[in-house]
């Protein structure tokens, strides 16, 4: 899911802030991990953390916001990012076969908007879905990109899914916005030669790094890629880098630049946890899975930083 997208920070491996700088700078930030549960019926759940590594569930593990919009009424995938307005901004999938996604916003992650859908493949009769959106905000061009994975039958080259994934072929679409009221039409976002879901970005000084899951059934991929561009609406490389993460399966990447790394999450989901990479030039990367905690439960979500006098209300706020 959200490339995320870290709006928080100018980054750059070519010319780096200094270890002093770096350390004030995130002294005054706390991370903050927005995740779902089960199948998503309870709504958003937050984790938070120091240092990247160690993340504690907030609100004692419980919801702290509850779905209201779809037919499934669902909350699944929450991408959460600070817009150019100061407000958070946040999108989800709504369900399983839904032609629309979900999307809020709040001023301070406490009082959310009134829920509502965005429709975005409604132009597409055949549809069959819209998963794992994210948000990314364009400080350049001063707009947001919102992009998600769907399945069109027929629309895409074929691939081999060996009587497995129901028949899924995803591609990822976008819209822009600038108001979250009205929105382009819907377009292609990426259309690799392979099927492509969780797609998310990172911003580094004049590039665009996007990690991706390969989800090619037959022989199972499984695993997380990236691209790079120097624009956030692409057009990105359809040949991408070899897999950063290891010999099992994993999906929804979500970056976060913690000091002078890059630490890529994502849910090692046959193993029911997550696990994370690091890297100090996103070409050479460590696996630190074992040396990240998570809340138990922890499904698909995305990583921020925010300020922390922003994050002491919000614990405040579900922690009296």
């Amino acid at each position: 899911m959200r490339y995320f997208i870290l709006l928080f920070y100018s980054f750059t491996f070519l010319f780096p802030a200094t270890s002093c700088e770096r350390n004030k700078e995130q002294s005054d930030k706390v991370f903050l991990f927005s995740y779902f549960t089960g199948r998503g019926e309870d709504g958003l759940h937050w984790a938070y953390s120091a240092d990247g590594l160690h993340w504690r569930a907030l609100n004692h593990g419980n919801s702290v916001l509850a779905p209201s919009v779809g037919k499934d009424s669902l909350f699944r995938d929450p991408c959460v990012i600070r817009g150019g307005d100061g407000n958070y901004h946040m999108v989800w999938t709504t369900g399983w076969t839904d032609s629309y996604i979900g999307y809020a916003t709040s001023p301070d992650l406490i009082q959310w908007s009134e829920q509502k859908l965005i429709h975005v493949m409604d132009y597409e009769p055949t549809a069959r879905n819209a998963w794992a959106p994210e948000v990314f905000y364009d400080e350049k061009d001063d707009k947001y990109i919102i992009f998600w994975a769907s399945t069109i039958p027929g629309r895409h080259s074929a691939i081999d899914h060996g009587g497995k994934e129901n028949g899924y072929n995803h591609r990822m679409y976008y819209v822009t916005t600038r108001d979250f009221e009205t929105f382009s039409e819907t377009r292609m976002f990426y259309n690799p030669d392979f099927s492509v879901i969780d797609c998310t970005l990172l911003e580094n000084g004049s590039e665009f790094y996007m990690f991706l899951k390969n989800e090619n059934p037959n022989p199972p991929e499984k695993n997380i890629r990236f691209v790079v561009s120097d624009d956030p609406e692409g057009p990105f490389p359809t040949v991408v880098s070899e897999p950063v993460t290891g010999d099992y399966w994993a999906e929804g990447p979500t970056p976060l630049v913690v000091g002078d790394s890059v630490y890529v999450y994502f849910d090692k989901y046959r193993e029911h946890r997550y696990g994370a990479v690091r890297s100090k030039d996103l070409k050479h990367w460590d696996d630190v899975s074992e040396q990240v905690s998570f809340p138990g439960g922890i499904r698909h979500g995305t990583a921020l930083s925010v300020p922390k006098e922003v994050f002491e209300k919000l614990k405040e706020s579900f922690e009296k």
